[in-house]
Protein backbone atom coordinates (compact mmCIF):
# COMPACT_ATOMS: atom_id res chain seq x y z
CA UNK A 1 0.00 0.00 0.00
CA UNK A 2 1.02 3.11 -1.06
CA UNK A 3 2.12 6.00 1.68
CA UNK A 4 -1.03 8.40 0.50
CA UNK A 5 -3.20 5.21 0.02
CA UNK A 6 -2.42 4.36 3.49
CA UNK A 7 -2.77 7.63 5.40
CA UNK A 8 -6.26 7.97 3.44
CA UNK A 9 -6.82 4.68 4.62
CA UNK A 10 -6.69 5.33 8.31
CA UNK A 11 -8.07 9.20 7.71
CA UNK A 12 -11.26 7.51 6.43
CA UNK A 13 -11.67 4.83 8.71
CA UNK A 14 -11.73 7.74 11.64
CA UNK A 15 -15.45 8.69 10.17
CA UNK A 16 -16.46 4.88 9.41
CA UNK A 17 -19.10 3.94 11.42
CA UNK A 18 -18.58 0.15 11.11
CA UNK A 19 -14.63 0.83 12.37
CA UNK A 20 -12.97 1.57 15.15
CA UNK A 21 -9.86 3.82 14.93
CA UNK A 22 -7.62 2.66 17.73
CA UNK A 23 -4.60 5.00 18.71
CA UNK A 24 -2.14 4.08 21.20
CA UNK A 25 -1.02 0.71 22.35
CA UNK A 26 -3.50 1.06 25.34
CA UNK A 27 -6.78 1.10 23.75
CA UNK A 28 -5.66 -1.71 21.40
CA UNK A 29 -5.01 -3.98 24.46
CA UNK A 30 -8.06 -3.42 25.69
CA UNK A 31 -9.75 -4.14 22.79
CA UNK A 32 -8.05 -6.81 22.09
CA UNK A 33 -8.31 -8.61 25.60
CA UNK A 34 -12.29 -8.28 25.23
CA UNK A 35 -12.47 -9.63 21.56
CA UNK A 36 -11.72 -6.76 19.03
CA UNK A 37 -10.84 -8.07 15.30
CA UNK A 38 -7.52 -6.03 14.12
CA UNK A 39 -7.85 -5.36 10.49
CA UNK A 40 -5.07 -3.38 10.30
CA UNK A 41 -2.22 -2.44 12.53
CA UNK A 42 0.56 0.15 11.91
CA UNK A 43 3.66 1.06 13.94
CA UNK A 44 6.76 2.56 13.73
CA UNK A 45 9.10 -0.62 15.23
CA UNK A 46 7.39 -3.93 15.12
CA UNK A 47 10.34 -5.15 17.54
CA UNK A 48 9.06 -2.25 20.09
CA UNK A 49 5.06 -2.96 19.48
CA UNK A 50 6.68 -6.68 20.41
CA UNK A 51 8.49 -5.86 23.38
CA UNK A 52 5.81 -3.56 24.75
CA UNK A 53 3.44 -6.52 24.45
CA UNK A 54 5.70 -9.14 26.03
CA UNK A 55 5.74 -6.57 28.86
CA UNK A 56 2.50 -5.04 29.23
CA UNK A 57 0.20 -7.77 27.82
CA UNK A 58 1.85 -10.96 26.47
CA UNK A 59 -1.83 -12.36 26.87
CA UNK A 60 -2.85 -10.52 23.75
CA UNK A 61 0.35 -11.29 21.70
CA UNK A 62 -1.09 -13.47 19.19
CA UNK A 63 -3.84 -11.11 18.01
CA UNK A 64 -1.31 -8.78 15.81
CA UNK A 65 -0.18 -11.49 13.96
CA UNK A 66 -0.69 -11.13 9.92
CA UNK A 67 -1.66 -7.42 10.89
CA UNK A 68 1.50 -5.04 11.28
CA UNK A 69 2.84 -2.74 9.03
CA UNK A 70 6.31 -0.84 9.69
CA UNK A 71 5.85 2.48 8.82
CA UNK A 72 8.45 5.84 9.30
CA UNK A 73 7.58 8.38 11.03
CA UNK A 74 6.92 10.94 8.65
CA UNK A 75 3.74 8.61 7.26
CA UNK A 76 3.02 7.50 10.82
CA UNK A 77 2.63 11.51 11.97
CA UNK A 78 0.14 11.59 9.04
CA UNK A 79 -2.37 8.68 10.48
CA UNK A 80 -3.57 11.04 13.23
CA UNK A 81 -3.97 14.15 14.59
CA UNK A 82 -1.63 13.53 17.62
CA UNK A 83 0.88 10.56 16.82
CA UNK A 84 0.18 8.25 19.74
CA UNK A 85 3.74 7.99 22.00
CA UNK A 86 3.45 4.68 21.84
CA UNK A 87 4.14 4.46 18.22
CA UNK A 88 1.36 2.20 17.06
CA UNK A 89 -2.37 2.89 15.44
CA UNK A 90 -4.88 0.46 14.52
CA UNK A 91 -8.28 -0.04 12.85
CA UNK A 92 -10.39 -2.42 14.14
CA UNK A 93 -14.16 -3.66 13.22
CA UNK A 94 -16.47 -1.88 15.48
CA UNK A 95 -18.90 -4.71 16.86
CA UNK A 96 -22.68 -4.38 16.27
CA UNK A 97 -24.58 -3.39 19.43
CA UNK A 98 -28.42 -4.13 20.05
CA UNK A 99 -30.10 -1.72 21.73
CA UNK A 100 -33.00 -3.79 22.67
CA UNK A 101 -30.88 -6.46 23.83
CA UNK A 102 -28.72 -4.10 26.38
CA UNK A 103 -31.78 -2.85 27.74
CA UNK A 104 -33.70 -6.22 28.03
CA UNK A 105 -30.47 -7.74 29.59
CA UNK A 106 -31.99 -9.58 32.72
CA UNK A 107 -28.80 -9.02 35.04
CA UNK A 108 -29.38 -6.59 38.16
CA UNK A 109 -26.31 -4.12 36.88
CA UNK A 110 -27.57 -0.55 35.55
CA UNK A 111 -27.36 1.15 31.94
CA UNK A 112 -25.39 4.49 32.05
CA UNK A 113 -27.17 7.09 29.91
CA UNK A 114 -24.85 10.01 29.11
CA UNK A 115 -27.69 13.07 27.69
CA UNK A 116 -25.96 15.05 25.13
CA UNK A 117 -22.29 14.67 26.24
CA UNK A 118 -20.36 17.50 24.89
CA UNK A 119 -16.70 16.45 25.22
CA UNK A 120 -15.17 12.87 23.90
CA UNK A 121 -12.82 12.29 26.52
CA UNK A 122 -14.99 12.87 29.04
CA UNK A 123 -17.10 9.94 27.60
CA UNK A 124 -14.49 8.28 27.10
CA UNK A 125 -13.58 7.92 30.37
CA UNK A 126 -17.00 7.24 31.69
CA UNK A 127 -17.42 4.08 29.29
CA UNK A 128 -13.65 3.49 31.64
CA UNK A 129 -15.32 3.78 34.68
CA UNK A 130 -18.76 2.12 33.30
CA UNK A 131 -16.36 -1.08 32.31
CA UNK A 132 -14.70 -1.04 35.46
CA UNK A 133 -17.77 -1.27 37.45
CA UNK A 134 -19.91 -3.96 35.76
CA UNK A 135 -22.44 -1.60 34.30
CA UNK A 136 -24.49 -3.68 31.30
CA UNK A 137 -23.71 -0.67 29.11
CA UNK A 138 -23.26 2.88 28.34
CA UNK A 139 -26.16 4.75 26.00
CA UNK A 140 -25.44 8.06 25.00
CA UNK A 141 -27.88 10.43 23.72
CA UNK A 142 -27.07 13.23 21.10
CA UNK A 143 -24.52 14.03 17.99
CA UNK A 144 -20.99 12.56 19.77
CA UNK A 145 -20.07 9.29 18.85
CA UNK A 146 -18.92 7.13 21.95
CA UNK A 147 -17.05 5.50 18.99
CA UNK A 148 -15.08 8.37 18.01
CA UNK A 149 -11.31 7.97 18.09
CA UNK A 150 -11.05 10.68 20.93
CA UNK A 151 -13.54 8.77 23.09
CA UNK A 152 -11.55 5.81 22.21
CA UNK A 153 -8.35 6.94 24.11
CA UNK A 154 -10.55 8.40 26.90
CA UNK A 155 -11.71 5.11 27.66
CA UNK A 156 -8.84 3.16 26.79
CA UNK A 157 -10.58 1.17 24.30
CA UNK A 158 -12.94 -0.53 27.02
CA UNK A 159 -16.00 -0.05 24.53
CA UNK A 160 -15.19 -3.40 23.46
CA UNK A 161 -15.56 -4.61 26.80
CA UNK A 162 -19.54 -3.47 27.20
CA UNK A 163 -21.85 -2.79 24.80
CA UNK A 164 -21.58 0.89 24.65
CA UNK A 165 -23.92 2.58 21.28
CA UNK A 166 -25.81 6.14 20.83
CA UNK A 167 -29.44 6.77 20.35
CA UNK A 168 -31.56 10.08 19.44
CA UNK A 169 -34.08 9.16 21.83
CA UNK A 170 -34.79 6.89 25.26
CA UNK A 171 -36.89 4.38 24.20
CA UNK A 172 -39.71 2.93 26.40
CA UNK A 173 -38.53 -0.18 28.61
CA UNK A 174 -39.08 -1.85 31.64
CA UNK A 175 -35.72 -0.40 33.46
CA UNK A 176 -36.85 2.51 36.19
CA UNK A 177 -34.74 5.76 35.23
CA UNK A 178 -32.96 7.71 37.77
CA UNK A 179 -31.51 11.08 37.15
CA UNK A 180 -28.55 12.13 38.45
CA UNK A 181 -30.12 16.11 39.07
CA UNK A 182 -28.60 18.54 41.74
CA UNK A 183 -31.93 19.07 43.37
CA UNK A 184 -32.36 14.91 43.93
CA UNK A 185 -32.49 13.00 47.11
CA UNK A 186 -28.47 12.97 48.35
CA UNK A 187 -26.90 9.75 47.22
CA UNK A 188 -25.82 8.71 50.68
CA UNK A 189 -29.81 9.02 51.88
CA UNK A 190 -31.30 7.05 49.04
CA UNK A 191 -30.99 3.71 46.80
CA UNK A 192 -30.79 2.67 43.77
CA UNK A 193 -33.47 -0.14 41.88
CA UNK A 194 -31.88 -3.30 40.27
CA UNK A 195 -31.28 -2.75 36.45
CA UNK A 196 -32.12 1.11 36.58
CA UNK A 197 -30.86 3.37 34.14
CA UNK A 198 -28.80 5.76 35.38
CA UNK A 199 -29.22 9.14 33.51
CA UNK A 200 -26.59 12.08 33.92
CA UNK A 201 -26.82 15.01 31.60
CA UNK A 202 -24.88 17.08 29.68
CA UNK A 203 -21.30 19.11 31.07
CA UNK A 204 -22.77 22.29 31.58
CA UNK A 205 -26.60 21.56 30.94
CA UNK A 206 -27.48 19.03 33.05
CA UNK A 207 -30.22 16.47 32.98
CA UNK A 208 -33.66 17.78 30.05
CA UNK A 209 -36.48 18.87 31.31
CA UNK A 210 -38.00 15.50 28.45
CA UNK A 211 -35.44 13.04 30.60
CA UNK A 212 -36.76 14.35 34.34
CA UNK A 213 -40.06 14.05 33.07
CA UNK A 214 -40.05 10.54 32.46
CA UNK A 215 -37.66 10.02 35.74
CA UNK A 216 -38.93 7.50 38.43
CA UNK A 217 -36.34 8.43 40.87
CA UNK A 218 -33.58 12.15 41.11
CA UNK A 219 -30.44 11.41 42.97
CA UNK A 220 -28.13 14.18 43.73
CA UNK A 221 -24.52 13.98 44.86
CA UNK A 222 -23.75 15.92 47.90
CA UNK A 223 -20.79 18.45 47.21
CA UNK A 224 -19.27 21.17 49.68
CA UNK A 225 -20.75 24.65 49.67
CA UNK A 226 -19.45 26.58 46.49
CA UNK A 227 -18.49 23.36 44.07
CA UNK A 228 -21.50 23.19 41.53
CA UNK A 229 -20.66 20.37 39.79
CA UNK A 230 -17.95 17.03 38.69
CA UNK A 231 -16.82 15.81 35.81
CA UNK A 232 -18.95 13.61 33.66
CA UNK A 233 -16.93 10.17 34.66
CA UNK A 234 -16.14 11.39 38.34
CA UNK A 235 -19.93 11.65 38.54
CA UNK A 236 -20.34 8.32 36.43
CA UNK A 237 -17.81 6.90 39.28
CA UNK A 238 -19.26 8.51 42.20
CA UNK A 239 -22.67 6.87 41.60
CA UNK A 240 -21.83 3.37 40.71
CA UNK A 241 -19.18 2.63 43.45
CA UNK A 242 -21.70 4.58 46.17
CA UNK A 243 -22.85 1.09 47.56
CA UNK A 244 -26.22 2.17 46.66
CA UNK A 245 -27.01 -0.23 43.69
CA UNK A 246 -29.64 -2.52 43.65
CA UNK A 247 -30.58 -1.85 47.49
Amino acid sequence: MSHQTLVEHFRGARSDPSLALLEGFHPIKHALRFGAELLEVVCLSAAELASLTANHAPDIAGGFEGHVTEVTTEVFEELAPLAPPTGVIAIARRPAVSLSEMLNNPAPAPVVLLERPRNLGNIGAAVRVAAAAGAAGVLTIGTQDPWHPAALIGGAGLQFALPVTRTNALPDCARPLVVIDPGGEPLGECSIPERAILAFGAERAGISGQLMALAERRVSIPMSAGVSSLNLATAVAVVLYSGKLGQ
